[in-house]
């Protein structure tokens, strides 16, 4: 499980960090930054769960991967007679 930190709904409370400091890092402009190995995602999935569900303001969320989506060309039909 791999999450992310939007900065802009980031209050800097440090709830995140109190909870899981091996991922999160409060930065030097007070706002939480997602650190850790992938090794320290893995180790640590409970910890990341209940920092996500602690966020007063909603800013982490899962980091889930971008599905690659077939997009079909648009026709458009001639109506004009």
């Amino acid at each position: 499980m791999k999450v992310v930190v939007n900065q802009g709904n980031c209050i800097g409370c440090g709830a995140c960090e109190s909870i899981c400091p091996e991922i999160f890092q409060i930065n030097d402009e007070g706002l939480s930054t997602v650190i850790g190995s992938e090794e320290d995602f893995n180790n640590h999935e409970e910890e990341i769960r209940d920092a996500l569900d602690s966020c007063p303001t909603g800013a982490i969320s899962e980091d889930a991967p971008v599905a690659e989506e077939t997009v079909e060309p648009v026709v458009e039909e001639n109506t004009e007679e």
